[in-house]
C-alpha cells in the first residue's frame, strides 16, 4: 500500500472494523459461556467472527483472486550502499543492471520500501543501470534522528542518491509521494536539470497537497484540520497501538479490502494485493503518519512551468488518491511533458499494468539517449 492522507481514513476505518470484528466475538463468546445466551447459533457466530478475525485475508486472498504467473517479493540486491545524512538517517541503495548503463533513479511512494519496485526491476535492468533506494525512516534506510519527515528533505537526499549515478545524465522516476519528492527536487536543485537530470518520470503523483486532487476533494479538504490532521496526530501518540490494529485489520482482511480499494482495479492477482498490503504494514504507524502530515503541506504548483526538462506523467485511469485531472494539469503546465493513461489501473499501475508501465518508462528512455 502507498500511503496518501485518503488511505490513512481508510486505515483507520479498517482499523475500526477489526475491533468490532474481534471484540463482537469475543462479546458473544463470553455471554454464551456465561448462560445468558443459550442458543447454539450465538456460539457459533461468536467462533465465526474471531476465526474471520484471525484468518478473513484467506478467503479474500485466495478466493476471489486469480493466480500470477509472477508474483512479486520482497527481492533486494547484493549489490548496496548505505549514504550517511546530515540528520544523522543512512540512506539504503541497491543497484540493479550494467553500471554502462543509462542510470535510472526509482523514487517509491510513502509506505512502502524500494521493493515496490519488484517488476520494474525484472523489466529494466537489462535497459538501464537501475539505483533503487529506500526513504530513510522505511525500509533498510534509517529514520531521521530530528525527525524530518518533510519533503524537502527527502528531495536533498535524492541529490545525494544522484551522486551515485555517474558522468551520464539520469532519469529520475517517482511513484506517489515519489513523484512529489521529484518536483521539490526541481525547485532546489534547478541547476541539475539536464546537466544531471536527463528527464523525470511522474507516475500517479500529485502537484500540491494531496486531499485536493483525490476522489472527494472537497470534502477531504474540509475535514483536513478537525479531522484528519488529529487522526494523525493520535497515530504519532499511539504508534504501538496503531501497529497491532493494523496487524489485526491484515489478518482479518480488511487492509486488503482498503489496499484495493485505494490502490487497485480488481484486476490484480492474490500476490500482488497481498504484498502492497504486507508492504503497508512494515512501517511504522508514527513514521507514516509524520510523512503525511509533511504532505499536506505540499505545494509545488510554480515549480512546474520551470521544468526545462522532458517529462513523462503517468496515470492509471481508475486512481482516486490522486485523479487523472491531477496529472492533466501536471502534462500541461509542464513545458515537455507528455501524458500516459494506463488502462485499467489505479494508484498501483506499476503493479497492476506492470509490463505496460515498463515499456512507457523504456520507450521514453530511449528516446532521451538519442
Amino acid at each position: 500500500m502507498v500511503f496518501t492522507p485518503l488511505d490513512f481514513l481508510f486505515r483507520w476505518i479498517a482499523g475500526l472494523i477489526s475491533i468490532a470484528l474481534l471484540g463482537s466475538g469475543i462479546y458473544i463468546l463470553h455471554e454464551w459461556y456465561e448462560q445468558d445466551l443459550l442458543d447454539r447459533a450465538w456460539l457459533i457466530l461468536g467462533w465465526a467472527l474471531v476465526i474471520w478475525s484471525c484468518v478473513g485475508f484467506l478467503p479474500i486472498t485466495l478466493l476471489l483472486r486469480r493466480f500470477g504467473q509472477d508474483e512479486p517479493n520482497m527481492q533486494r540486491s547484493h549489490r548496496a550502499q548505505r549514504i550517511s545524512r546530515p540528520d544523522g538517517s543512512e540512506i539504503h541503495v541497491e543497484f540493479y543492471g550494467s553500471p554502462d548503463a543509462p542510470p535510472l533513479i526509482l523514487t517509491h511512494g510513502w509506505g512502502p520500501n524500494s521493493t515496490v519496485w519488484y517488476y520494474a526491476k525484472q523489466q529494466l535492468a537489462d535497459h538501464f543501470h537501475l539505483i533503487v533506494w529506500d526513504l530513510p525512516g522505511l525500509g533498510k534506510s534509517t529514520k531521521p534522528k530530528n525527525r524530518d519527515y518533510s519533503i524537502e528533505k527527502y528531495a536533498r537526499d535524492l541529490e545525494a542518491v544522484l551522486s551515485l549515478a555517474g558522468d551520464q545524465p539520469a532519469l529520475l522516476l517517482g511513484h506517489s509521494m515519489g513523484g512529489m519528492i521529484l518536483l521539490t527536487f526541481c525547485r532546489l536543485f534547478p541547476e541539475h536539470l539536464e546537466r544531471r537530470v536527463a528527464g523525470l518520470i511522474l507516475a500517479d503523483t500529485t502537484y500540491t497537497n494531496p486531499l485536493k486532487t483525490a476522489i472527494l476533494n472537497r470534502m477531504l479538504t474540509a475535514l483536513q484540520k478537525p479531522l484528519i490532521e488529529p487522526l494523525l496526530y493520535l497515530t504519532i501518540a499511539l504508534s504501538p497501538l496503531a501497529w497491532l490494529i493494523s496487524g489485526l485489520s491484515y489478518l482479518n482482511g480488511s487492509m486488503h479490502l482498503t489496499t484495493e480499494l485505494s490502490g487497485f482495479t480488481g484486476r490484480e492477482t492474490r500476490g500482488q494485493l497481498d504484498f502492497a498490503t504486507r508492504l503497508g504494514l512494515m512501517a511504522s504507524p508514527g513514521v507514516l503518519a509524520r510523512g503525511t502530515l509533511a504532505m499536506l503541506k505540499f505545494d509545488e504548483t510554480q515549480t512546474l512551468l520551470g521544468i526545462d526538462v522532458p517529462v513523462l506523467v503517468i496515470v492509471g485511469q481508475s486512481d482516486i488518491a490522486t485523479l487523472l485531472s491531477a496529472h492533466r494539469r501536471l502534462s500541461q503546465d509542464i513545458p515537455k511533458a507528455e501524458l500516459l493513461v494506463l488502462r485499467p489501473a489505479g494508484h498501483m499501475g506499476l503493479m497492476e499494468r506492470n509490463a505496460q508501465f515498463a515499456e512507457a518508462v523504456r520507450s521514453f528512455g530511449g528516446l532521451q539517449q538519442r
